[in-house]
C-alpha cells in the first residue's frame, strides 16, 4: 500500500523534506527492527532481578540465559577525598562465559568470566578470577551520592555459579614519599591516584618488586574514563614501560591539566617482553593455555623530583669544571710568554753578563768550540764513539740547560750538519751516492734517524697532513646532520607515544628539560666539545709560533727536533668535539640502533692517535688522509654489521676473525719493512724464500729487533682478541671493536715511551705531569664506565634493573661522571702526544732515532 501510494504521488510536486522512496525505505527498516526486537523478547522471556547491594559483602548467585541480575550500589563521592571502588568476580565457568557490565555515571566497564587474554602469537590464556577498579571521574560538588549498577548475564542454559564482591579501596590516593605495597596479576590489575601537592611541579614514580617475573607494565595515565588497565590496552594512552624489579617514570605537572594522574600497574600474560622464556606454542589455534599463578607483589612510591635550582647548579658545575681548564691554560701561556720575554731580553743585552755566561748563550765553550747537545745520550758521535763526559759536563753548565733550548749561530749549525754523519757507521753500508738519494737503501738501514725519514719538502707534507683536518671536518658535517635529525625523531616518537621502552635511560636519574627526557646525560657531554676546542686553540698557538720561527729562519725550527706537522692534531681536536656532539645525540635516546653514533668518532680518535705516534718518527711514510679514513670507514662498517648481525652469528664471527688476523699480518709487514714491500703475485714465493734463508738455512736473527718485538707483541694481543671474540661472541660488538683499537693504541704508546727512554731521550716535566695525571683520570673514568647503569644488549625491563640514583649534586649519575672524566682524560692524552717530544726541540734530526 505504501508502494502504491508512492507511485500514485510520484507525479505530484510535494515540497517534502525527502523523496518518497527514502521515506518508504526508512519505514520498512523501522518495521523490521520492531518485529525482530519483539520476537526476541518473546522468545527469550528473560527475567530481570534487581538487588540493592552493599559494599564488602560477597554475593554467591547463579545466572542462566533465562534470568539477568542487576546489583545496585550507591556511595558518596567527595571532592576533597577520593576512594576507589573495586569489583571482584570469581567463577569456575569453562565454556559459556558470564558477562559483567558495570554502569557508572560517566563510564561503562564490561568484562567476561573467563577473561581471555592474548599473548605472543595470539596464544590465549583464560582467567576465572577477575578484579577491576572503577574509575573515579572528578566531581564539582563538595559531596555527591552516586549510583552504579553491576549487570550479570549469560547465554548458558545451565545455571552457572559466581561470586561477586564490591569493596572500597581505602588507600586509593598515594601519598608523597610514602611506600604502598599491593598485589597484581594479569586479570587483577591495580591503579592508584596521585595529586600534585602545592609547590611540586615534577615527581618521580618508582615501582619496585623483589620478584623478577612475572613481567609487568607500569603506566601513567590522565584522570579520565575508561582507565586502560589490561595487558592488551595499557599501551593505548599515557606513558608506560615494562619492568621486572624496577621501574621509574618522571612526571611533570604541565602534562596533566587536572594536577593529578593514575599510576597503573599491569602484569603481563607472558614474560618475553622482559627477557623471559618463550612458552610452548599451542597445537590448535583455539587451544587455551593454563596461565598458572602470575601474581606479583609490588610497592609504589612517589617522590618529588629536583627543582630548577638543582638544574642551575648542575649546569654551573659542568661549565665551571671545563672553564677552569681554559683559565689554567691561559695562566700557563702567560707564564711561558713572560719567561721567553726575559730570555730574549737577556740574550739581546749580554753586556751585563760574564764572559762565561755569554759564551754559554752563544753555544760555545771558552775555547770557542761548539758543545755537544746535552740530550744526545748514547748517540753516535762523528767518529762513531759516544760523547765524552767532559763535553756533557761543559754543556750541562750552560744557563739554558734548564730550558732545553740552545741558540746556535748559522756557521756552527752548518758546520755541525756537514760534519755529522748518520747514526750508522760507514762500514755498515756501501758508500755509494745512492745512499743519500735512494729511499729503498735509506729505509733499509739498521739504524734509522728522523732525518732519514724527513726528506720530503715541508710544504708538501704540511698540505698532506692538513687534508686530515679538512676531511674530518667534512665527514663531521655530513655525519652529524642526519644523526641529529634521527634522534629528534626518536625523541618525538617517545613523547607522542609514551613508550618508555624505546630509549635505554637510567630512569632513576633522568631529568627532563623541555622535550628532552634525560637532559643531564646530554649536558655532561659538553666537556668533549669545550676541551676539544681548547686543544685546537693550543695547537693553533704552537702552529703560529712554529711558523714565525720558520719565517725568521730559526735553525732549531728548521733543523732540529721532531718535524712539526699539525694537521693530525687539528683532526684530533675536531674528532674530540664531534665525539661530544654525537655522544649527546646518542643520549637523547640511547638504544642499540644508534649506538654507533657514540662510538664512530672514538674509533677515529684511536686511529688518529696511532697515526700521530707513527708520524712523529716517520713523517715521510705515514698514511695519507684518504687511506686512513678509508680504513676507519671499514671499521665503522664492521661495527654496524656487528650490531645488526653479530649476536650469536657464527659465520659473521669467523669472517671477522679471519679479516682481523689478516689485517694484523699485513700491517705488521708494512711497519717492519717501512712500506718497502709489494703485495703482488710473487709475495708467497718471496715469503717462502725468506723463511728458507733466514730461518732454515742459517737461522739468523731479525734485522730490526725493536720493530720485531713490537710487532710480535701486537700480533699476540690481536690474535688473542680475535680468539676471544670467536669463542665468547660478545653481544656488544661495538665495544669489543673499540677495545681492540684501544689495546693497540696503548701497546704502541707503551712501546714508544720505552724506546724513547731506551734511546737516551728524556721526558720533560710538563709531559711527565700530563702522563701521570691522564693515567690517574683514565683509571677513575673506567671505574665509572663499568658501573653499567643501563645496557641495550638486554630488554628494556632488564636494563632498568641496573638503574641507580644520582650520585653527584642530585643531578648527575655514574655515566655522567664517566663523560666528565673521559673528556678530561682524552684531552690529557692529546697533550701528552703534543708535548712528549719537546725535549728534542734542540737536537739535530740526524741524532734522533726512529723506532
Amino acid at each position: 500500500m505504501m508502494l502504491w501510494s508512492c507511485r500514485k504521488s510520484r507525479h505530484k510536486r510535494s515540497p517534502g523534506p525527502a523523496p518518497c522512496w527514502i521515506r518508504t525505505l526508512l519505514a520498512a527498516l523501522l518495521w523490521l527492527c520492531v518485529t525482530q526486537s519483539g520476537s526476541g523478547v518473546v522468545g527469550e522471556n528473560k527475567n530481570v532481578i534487581q538487588k540493592d547491594a552493599e559494599f564488602d559483602v560477597t554475593y554467591n548467585d547463579t545466572v542462566t540465559s533465562e534470568n539477568q541480575t542487576i546489583y545496585a550500589f550507591n556511595h558518596t563521592v567527595s571532592r576533597n577525598k577520593t576512594e576507589g571502588v573495586r569489583v571482584s568476580v570469581l567463577s569456575q565457568v569453562s565454556e559459556n562465559p558470564i558477562l559483567f557490565v558495570v554502569r557508572q555515571k560517566q563510564a561503562v566497564l564490561s568484562f567476561q568470566i573467563p577473561l581471555i587474554l592474548r599473548g605472543l602469537y595470539q596464544r590465549k590464556y583464560p582467567y576465572n578470577h577477575v578484579a577491576r577498579t572503577l574509575c573515579q571521574p572528578p566531581t564539582r560538588a563538595a559531596s555527591e551520592t552516586q549510583f552504579f549498577f553491576v549487570d550479570v548475564s549469560t547465554l548458558s542454559t545451565q545455571g552457572t555459579n559466581y561470586q561477586l564482591r564490591v569493596s572500597r579501596v581505602e588507600s586509593f590516593t598515594l601519598q608523597t614519599d610514602k611506600k604502598f605495597s599491593f598485589t597484581a596479576s594479569p586479570s587483577q590489575p591495580q591503579y592508584f591516584k596521585y595529586v600534585f601537592p602545592d609547590g611540586v611541579d615534577t615527581v618521580i614514580v618508582k615501582v619496585n618488586s623483589d620478584m623478577i617475573f612475572p613481567c609487568s607494565v607500569m603506566s601513567i595515565q590522565d584522570i579520565q574514563c575508561p582507565v586502560y588497565d589490561l595487558d592488551n590496552n595499557v599501551a593505548f594512552i599515557g606513558m608506560y614501560q615494562t619492568m621486572t624489579k624496577k621501574g621509574a617514570i618522571t612526571v611533570q605537572r604541565k602534562d596533566f591539566p587536572s594536577n593529578s594522574f593514575y599510576v597503573v600497574v599491569v602484569v603481563k600474560t607472558e614474560d618475553e617482553a622482559c627477557g623471559g622464556p618463550l612458552r610452548f606454542y599451542p597445537l590448535r589455534p583455539d587451544e587455551l593455555i593454563d596461565a598458572g599463578n602470575r601474581s606479583k607483589v609490588l610497592d609504589v612510591m612517589v617522590s618529588p623530583a629536583i627543582n630548577s635550582e638543582v638544574y642551575v647548579m648542575g649546569m654551573l658545575f659542568c661549565l665551571g669544571i671545563f672553564l677552569s681548564f681554559y683559565l689554567l691554560t691561559f695562566l700557563m701561556a702567560c707564564l711561558e710568554n713572560k719567561r721567553m720575554s726575559k730570555k730574549r731580553e737577556v740574550f739581546q743585552n749580554p753586556a751585563d753578563m760574564s764572559p762565561a755566561e755569554t759564551a754559554s748563550l752563544l753555544g760555545k765553550n771558552g775555547d770557542g768550540k761548539t758543545p755537544a747537545s746535552p740530550y744526545d745520550y748514547g748517540s753516535f758521535a762523528d767518529n762513531g764513539s759516544t760523547l765524552s763526559s767532559e763535553a756533557i759536563t761543559d754543556s750541562a753548565t750552560s744557563t739554558d740547560n734548564n730550558y732545553g733550548y740552545m741558540e746556535r749561530s748559522l756557521e756552527s749549525v752548518g758546520r755541525t750538519r756537514q760534519e755529522s754523519l748518520s747514526s750508522v757507521e760507514e762500514d755498515d753500508y756501501d758508500t755509494l751516492d745512492d745512499i743519500n738519494s735512494d729511499k729503498n737503501i735509506v729505509r733499509t738501514k739498521k739504524y734509522l734517524c728522523v732525518s732519514d725519514l724527513a726528506r720530503k719538502d715541508k710544504r708538501i707534507l704540511s698540505k698532506k697532513y692538513q687534508i686530515y683536518f679538512w676531511n674530518i671536518a667534512t665527514i663531521a658535517v655530513f655525519y652529524a646532520l642526519p644523526v641529529i635529525q634521527l634522534v629528534i625523531t626518536y625523541q618525538t616518537v617517545v613523547n607522542v607515544t609514551g613508550n618508555q621502552d624505546i630509549c635505554y635511560y637510567n630512569f632513576l636519574c633522568a631529568h627532563p628539560l623541555g622535550a628532552l627526557s634525560s637532559f643531564n646525560n646530554i649536558l655532561s657531554n659538553v666537556g668533549y666539545v669545550m676541551l676539544g676546542l681548547l686543544f685546537l686553540l693550543i695547537v693553533l698557538k704552537r702552529d703560529i709560533v712554529h711558523n714565525r720561527a720558520v719565517v725568521r729562519s730559526d735553525l732549531n725550527a728548521l733543523e732540529c727536533g721532531i718535524p712539526k706537522h699539525f694537521g693530525l692534531f687539528y683532526a684530533m681536536g675536531t674528532a674530540l668535539m664531534m665525539e661530544g656532539l654525537l655522544s649527546a645525540c646518542y643520549h637523547v635516546c640511547p638504544n642499540y640502533t644508534n649506538f654507533q653514533f657514540d662510538t664512530s668518532f672514538m674509533y677515529m680518535i684511536a686511529g688518529l692517535c696511532m697515526l700521530k705516534l707513527y708520524q712523529k718518527r716517520h713523517p715521510d711514510i705515514n698514511a695519507s688522509a684518504y687511506t686512513a679514513y678509508a680504513c676507519l670507514a671499514v671499521v665503522i662498517f664492521f661495527s654496524v654489521l656487528g650490531v645488526v648481525f653479530g649476536r650469536g652469528n657464527t659465520a659473521f664471527w669467523v669472517v671477522f676473525s679471519v679479516i682481523h688476523i689478516l689485517a694484523t699480518l699485513l700491517l705488521s709487514t708494512q711497519l717492519y719493512y717501512m712500506g718497502r714491500w709489494r703485495l703482488d703475485s710473487g709475495i708467497l714465493r718471496r715469503m717462502v724464500y725468506i723463511i728458507y734463508t733466514d730461518c732454515i738455512r742459517q737461522c739468523s736473527g731479525p734485522m730490526y729487533v725493536d720493530r720485531m718485538v713490537l710487532l710480535v707483541m701486537g700480533n699476540i694481543v690481536n690474535w688473542s682478541l680475535a680468539a676471544y671474540g670467536l669463542i665468547e661472541r660478545p653481544n656488544d660488538f661495538a665495544s669489543y671493536l673499540l677495545a681492540i683499537a684501544i689495546c693497540n693504541l696503548l701497546l704502541y704508546f707503551a712501546f714508544y715511551i720505552i724506546m724513547k727512554l731506551r734511546s737516551g731521550e728524556r721526558i720533560q716535566c710538563l709531559a711527565l705531569v700530563c702522563i701521570l695525571f691522564t693515567a690517574v683520570v683514565w683509571g677513575f673514568a673506567l671505574y665509572f664506565f663499568f658501573q653499567g647503569l643501563s645496557t641495550w644488549q638486554k630488554t628494556p625491563a632488564e636494563s632498568r634493573e641496573h638503574n641507580r640514583d644520582c650520585i653527584l649534586l642530585s643531578f648527575f649519575d655514574d655515566h655522567d661522571i664517566w663523560h666528565f672524566l673521559s673528556s678530561i682524560a682524552m684531552f690529557g692524552s692529546f697533550l701528552v702526544l703534543l708535548t712528549m717530544d719537546d725535549d728534542l726541540d734542540t737536537i739535530q734530526r740526524d741524532k734522533i732515532y726512529v723506532f
